[in-house]
């Protein structure tokens, strides 16, 4: 069994960045849910974390910028490291993410082996 990661991506600019209460509210069972299926199934390593929309850039030459990813309009909406056995597997339980109904992105990557 590989372990991997799975991002939550959205977009900060469109009409959808900003989800209204009663959206917010239908989003959370449906969510809940799903983890709580890969979690079941003990396929879950890590449990999601939600992240502040602030955040730092860190560059070259110390430059240092406000804001999770200066140059682009999506921000990571959230992460978490689930167990499958081949990226066939990881895409399939990404794609029952339901917040990707909303417009967010789930990127998928796999642990690479420690040295």
């Amino acid at each position: 069994m590989n372990e991997f990661l799975l991002i939550i991506h959205r977009d900060l600019t469109s009409k959808d960045a900003t989800p209204s209460p009663e959206q917010m509210q239908q989003s959370i069972k449906p969510f809940q849910d799903w983890i709580g299926g890969i979690a079941a199934q003990n396929k879950l390593v890590a449990p999601p974390r939600r992240w502040d929309l602030t955040g730092r850039v860190v560059k070259q030459d110390n430059v240092v910028l406000n804001g999770p990813y200066a140059e682009i309009k999506e921000s990571v909406g959230g992460m978490f490291f689930i167990r499958a056995n081949d990226y066939e597997e990881a895409v399939e339980i990404a794609q029952g993410c339901p917040i990707i109904k909303w417009g967010a992105v789930v990127e998928v990557r796999m642990a690479a082996p420690t040295m």
